[in-house]
């Protein structure tokens, strides 16, 4: 099997040096103790950087596992066996890109013209800009829905529909999404579900256990985990779908570099130990924005809070919140707020000392931005879904103290 029998390369030979996800382990124990090159003479605790274009072969009808870095390196594989490995089960490959937004166009690889894909209304940006800038170009159409209402996804879907895209939590207004009603409807119609993980990552919530078919990271955020690499992975659980994920990569040299892979290897490390710190630090945050009167802190948005007049006013809120907690293990560092005037937000926004104004987030430190200015800016001003008084916030892994300091100066 190996990487040559997923691009369709009989008589290959086996990679001796393989490594294997441990998975009797908890997985914040298995990100750190996995063995990336087992059979290693050297025995080295952190994997080599394999920084290698070719590879030599041992005659001209044998050949090794790997032949050419676009087509396979081994200190990507030893990235892809971990990150397959964190998903579950469920997982049969995972594939390394050179981006978050690589490896969500190599998903849509997957449609063909005429194809229809449905995507979740509150979206990424960079992934609206995609479906609607290039994928559309290709003959596929492309449909939002509110894919946290079922009766509006059954009502969109169409016999050309092959496709339903979501995020859960959505980006930024943290919509959630029933994936396990989902998935069995999508299924019943011959559908598949694909889930941008991004926010929670494996370590929170594993979509391929609850029904969906293909999940997609942009690992620049949580698994890099310090703001210093671009990468992104798909993570398939059939092995149709890898074959096909796996002919892109190859085909269109999008596969994550070798160094990179590296870093990727490093920052899977101590993932659990920033989510975790991160994770306390945001409901903190969250908890003292839900603390403030409706003049500062309009409507708070936040998968691991529900504010009291939320509770008893907000079915969906309530609903949202409840459906969570059976998904995923914790609500993640991302969080957003309006304030009920854009000028306001901005002034929140400029005050801040601690949190830095950028795209992105997950990294170890904490940031801000209004997504209509920055990360969602591509998304035109008529189609455009979300308050544009909204602030998102990444919270990070600084002292929980300087952090709350940071947004009570800001606000006052």
């Amino acid at each position: 099997t190996g990487r040559w029998g997923l691009l369709g390369r009989p008589g290959t030979m086996p990679y001796s040096n393989a490594p294997t996800y441990p998975s009797q382990w908890q997985p914040s124990t298995a990100m750190v103790a996995f063995n990336p090159a087992p059979n290693d003479p050297f025995k080295p605790t952190s994997m080599p950087i394999y920084q290698s274009a070719t590879f030599i072969q041992p005659s001209s009808k044998d050949f090794n596992e790997y032949d050419y870095t676009r087509s396979g390196n081994p200190t990507r594989t030893a990235l892809e066996t971990l990150v397959a490995g964190m998903e579950g089960e469920s997982c049969d490959a995972a594939f390394a890109f050179s981006t978050g937004m690589a490896a969500l166009g190599a998903m849509t690889r997957i449609l063909k013209a005429g194809d229809e894909i449905l995507c979740n209304a509150d979206i990424y940006g960079g992934m609206y800009r995609l479906l609607g800038k290039v994928v559309a170009r290709n003959g596929i159409s492309v449909k939002f829905v509110e894919s946290w209402n079922l009766d509006n996804v059954v009502k969109a879907l169409s016999p050309r529909t092959k496709i339903v895209h979501i995020e859960s939590p959505s980006n930024p207004l943290m919509h959630v999404t029933d994936m396990r009603k989902l998935s069995a409807l999508l299924r019943s119609k011959g559908v598949l579900l694909t889930v941008d993980n991004t926010i929670l990552t494996p370590y929170l919530m594993k979509p391929l256990d609850l029904g969906a078919d293909i999940v997609v990271h942009s690992a620049t955020k949580f698994f890099g985990g310090h703001a210093d690499t671009m990468a992104g992975f798909v993570c398939c659980k059939s092995r149709e779908h890898s074959k096909v994920i796996a002919f892109h990569q190859n085909a269109e040299g999008i596969a994550l570099s070798p160094f990179d892979c590296f870093l990727m290897l490093r920052g899977i490390k101590t993932m659990a130990v920033r989510i975790d710190r991160g994770m306390a630090n945001a409901m903190q945050v969250a908890e003292y924005l839900a603390r403030q009167p409706p003049s500062l802190v309009k409507r708070l948005h936040y998968a691991g809070l529900l504010r009291e007049e939320d509770r008893v006013a907000n079915g969906e809120k309530a609903r949202a919140f409840a459906l969570h907690k059976t998904q995923a293990r914790g609500a993640g560092v991302l969080l957003s707020f309006e304030t009920g005037d854009i000028e306001r937000s901005q002034r929140f926004v400029d005050a801040l000392k601690i949190f830095k104004i950028t795209v992105s987030f997950g990294g170890t430190g904490s940031v801000v931005e209004m997504p209509c200015n920055l990360s969602h800016a591509s998304i035109p001003e008529e189609e455009l879904v979300l308050p544009r008084d909204l602030v998102r916030m990444s919270v990070g892994v600084e002292d929980i103290g300087d952090l709350l300091a940071d947004v009570e100066g800001a606000l006052r």
